[in-house]
C-alpha cells in the first residue's frame, strides 16, 4: 500500500520505537519524489544502528540529522543541515515525535520530582515549539509553492504543508478520571496537554499559510516508552498513523485524533 504523502518529511526520535518505524514505513511506501530527514541525538551511536541499516536499505532515500530537540543550539544547527539540502522547495511535512516519559511509569505524585517536570516539558512541548518556529520559513515555502500547482483549491493536506505533533490520549483532561488509575504519570500527561493547546495554537496562527497543524495519538504500542504488555505493534501504530494522516484536511487541523482517526476530546 501506498501512502499519500510526499516533497520532504522530517521526523524527530527515529532511532528506536514508533520513530523508527515511521521512517521504515515511509521510506517503503512513499514516491521516488519523497525525501526523508530522520533526526535523533545520536546518528552515530550504538542506539542508531538500526536507523542507519535503513539507510542504506533505501539509498538516496533517508538523510540521517543529528537533533536534540532539548537543546536549542542542536536546533538551529538541524535546521541549518536541512536548509541546505531542501533549498527553495520548502519542508511538506514536520513530524515531532521525540519524547520522553521521566520518571518511569507509574510516575506517581510521590516519584516527581521538579526535575522531571521541567526535562519532560523541556523536551515535549519547548522542543516541538522551537522546532515549529525555526522550520515556519520553510513549511511556508512549501505551502506557497504547492498554491501555484495545478491543484490550487487551497485545501490543506500533509501533501502540502504540515506539522503532526505526537500526542497521547491521557493528555486528555476530560478522559482524565477513566484513565488516571492505569498511569499516573504527572509530568507526561502534564506535557502532553500543553502540546496539544501548541497545536491549537499553532493550528490558528498558520492558517492563513494554509498550513496544517494537528496532534495524533498513536495509540498505547509495545515500545520502551509503552512497555512489552501494550496491546499494539509499532507497525500497526505507524500503519494507522500514517493512513490518517494522509487524508487530513482543512477540518482536521487544531484536533487531537488517534491512529484510527477517531477524535478524542480535550
Amino acid at each position: 500500500m501506498s501512502v499519500k504523502l510526499e516533497g520532504n518529511i522530517l521526523v524527530t526520535g527515529t532511532n528506536r520505537g514508533i520513530g523508527l518505524e515511521l521512517v521504515k514505513q515511509l521510506a517503503e511506501k512513499t514516491g521516488k519524489e519523497a525525501h526523508i530527514y530522520a533526526c535523533c541525538r545520536d546518528p552515530e551511536g550504538t542506539r542508531a544502528e538500526a536507523l542507519r541499516q535503513l539507510t542504506s536499505q533505501y539509498p538516496g532515500k533517508i538523510t540521517l540529522i543529528k537533533l536534540d530537540v532539548a537543546d536549542e543550539g542542536s536546533i538551529s544547527a538541524a535546521v541549518q543541515a536541512v536548509s541546505e539540502r531542501i533549498g527553495s522547495v520548502g519542508l511538506n511535512l514536520l513530524i515531532n515525535n521525540a519524547g520522553i516519559n521521566t520518571p518511569a511509569s507509574p510516575a506517581s505524585l510521590v516519584a516527581t520530582r521538579k526535575k522531571d517536570m521541567m526535562e519532560v516539558y523541556e523536551t515535549n512541548v519547548v522542543g516541538p515549539f522551537i522546532l515549529s518556529k525555526m522550520f515556519l520559513p520553510f513549511l511556508q515555502r512549501a505551502a506557497e509553492r504547492c498554491s501555484t500547482d495545478k491543484d490550487n483549491s487551497g485545501e490543506m493536506s500533509c501533501r502540502r504543508s504540515a506539522i503532526i505533533n505526537i500526542s497521547s490520549n491521557i493528555s486528555s483532561i476530560e478522559k482524565c478520571p477513566e484513565t488516571f488509575s492505569m498511569a499516573q504519570m504527572y509530568a507526561y500527561r502534564a506535557s502532553k496537554a500543553a502540546l496539544n493547546m501548541l497545536t491549537r495554537c499553532q493550528a490558528e496562527d498558520f492558517k492563513i499559510n494554509n498550513i496544517l497543524v494537528t496532534a495524533i495519538h498513536p495509540g498505547w504500542v509495545r515500545t520502551e516508552m509503552g512497555g512489552e504488555q501494550a496491546p499494539i505493534s509499532p507497525q500497526d501504530s505507524v500503519l494507522g498513523v500514517l493512513s490518517v494522516i494522509s487524508s487530513l484536511s482543512n477540518k482536521d487541523s487544531g484536533m487531537l485524533l488517534d491512529w484510527e482517526g477517531n477524535m478524542i476530546p480535550w
